[in-house]
C-alpha cells in the first residue's frame, strides 16, 4: 500500500492526464479537414459511398473549448498527481474555511448560552431551538429525528438512563462518550443456564415466562448478575447496567434476543464528541436532550 503513495504514481498520473488532452486535440484535428469529402472504400448498391465528410466547425470548436478549458482547469485546481494548482484549492482548505466562518458567525451564541447554567438554558425556548437544530445535524443517524433511538441505540425522549439523566450527566455523555460492556455468559454459566436466566429476567419486567425455569433462573441470576444489575435487578447507573425491571430494552425483549444478549455479551460504543463539537455546542445540545426527558415527567 505504501508504494501506491509514492512519487511515482503521482508523475504517472499527471503524465496520463496530460498525454490525454494531446491526443485528444490530435484526433479531432484529424477530423477538421477542409473541402471535399474522401471515399472511406464502403460502398453499398454498386454506387452508394460512404464519404468522410469534415465534421461540423461549431461541433469541433465545442470539443476545443472542452479541452482548452480541462487544461486551464489542471492548471488551476489538483488534477495532476500531487500538483495542487496554482489556486492552492483543496477539499479540506475550503472545508477548513467554511468551518471557520461558521465560528466566526455562531461562536458567539454558542458562547453566550455555554455561560449559563444548564437548567436556565433549559428554560430558554430559543436555546432550545439551536439544541434542537444541532441534534438535527449531529444526533438523528443514531438516535432518530424524534431522540426515539432504535435497537442498539437508546431512546432520549424517555426517563429511563444507563448512566443517568441528570442535565451535567447528560453533557459528560456527549463530552466524553460511553463505552458499554456486556460480558458474554454462555462459557461460564453454560447453555442451561443462559435460558434459565433468561426467563427469570422476562419475567421481571412482567412478560409471561416458565415459571419454574425462571425460579432455577433466579439462582443463577443471584450467583452471578447482582454485581452488575444489583439484587433487585434495577441496575447501576456508574456502570451503565440497565434496569432490567422496567420493560425497556436496549436489544429487544423476546426471549430470543435476552438469550443471546446473556450468552454472547453486548458492546454499544457513544463515540466522544468533545474533540468534534466543542463544549459550548454539547451544552445547548444536552439541554435540549435533557428537556425531552423532563417532558415526558
Amino acid at each position: 500500500m505504501a508504494d501506491f503513495f509514492s512519487g511515482f504514481w503521482s508523475y504517472f498520473i499527471g503524465t496520463v492526464s496530460i498525454l490525454s488532452i494531446v491526443v485528444l486535440i490530435v484526433f479531432i484535428a484529424g477530423f477538421s479537414g477542409k473541402g471535399g469529402s474522401a471515399p472511406t472504400g464502403h460502398i453499398w448498391d454498386e454506387d452508394l459511398q460512404e464519404l468522410n465528410n469534415p465534421l461540423p466547425r461549431w461541433w469541433l470548436n465545442l470539443f476545443y473549448i472542452s479541452l482548452v478549458f480541462g487544461a486551464v482547469y489542471l492548471v488551476l485546481y489538483p488534477g495532476l498527481g500531487s500538483f495542487e494548482g496554482v489556486l492552492g484549492w483543496s477539499q479540506k482548505k475550503q472545508y477548513d474555511e467554511e468551518i471557520q466562518a461558521a465560528n466566526n458567525k455562531f461562536g458567539p451564541i454558542f458562547e453566550k448560552y455555554l455561560q449559563q447554567d444548564l437548567q436556565d438554558v433549559i428554560r430558554n425556548k430559543d436555546a432550545l431551538i439551536v439544541g434542537k437544530r444541532l441534534f438535527s445535524t449531529y444526533c438523528t443517524t443514531c438516535h432518530g429525528s424524534d431522540a426515539r433511538g432504535a435497537r442498539g441505540f437508546p431512546n432520549l425522549a424517555d426517563n429511563d438512563w444507563l448512566y443517568g439523566g441528570a442535565p451535567e450527566t447528560i453533557k459528560t455523555t456527549i463530552m466524553n462518550g460511553r463505552h458499554g460492556i456486556m460480558p458474554p455468559w454462555e462459557g461460564v454459566i453454560g447453555n442451561d443456564n443462559v435460558m434459565k436466566v433468561g426467563e427469570y429476567v422476562r419475567g421481571l419486567s412482567g412478560q409471561n415466562v416458565d415459571t419454574a425455569m425462571a425460579s432455577a433462573g433466579k439462582e443463577v441470576f443471584s450467583q452471578f448478575c447482582i454485581a452488575c444489575h444489583g439484587a433487585d435487578a434495577r441496575g447501576n447507573q456508574a456502570l451503565g447496567a440497565p434496569n432490567l425491571t422496567d420493560d425497556i430494552w436496549l436489544h429487544g425483549s423476546s426471549r430470543q434476543r435476552i438469550q443471546e444478549t446473556i450468552a454472547a455479551g453486548r458492546q454499544s460504543l457513544m463515540p466522544p464528541h468533545k474533540e468534534f463539537l466543542g463544549e459550548a455546542r454539547i451544552h445547548l445540545l444536552a439541554a435540549y436532550i435533557s428537556s425531552l426527558s423532563q417532558a415526558e415527567k
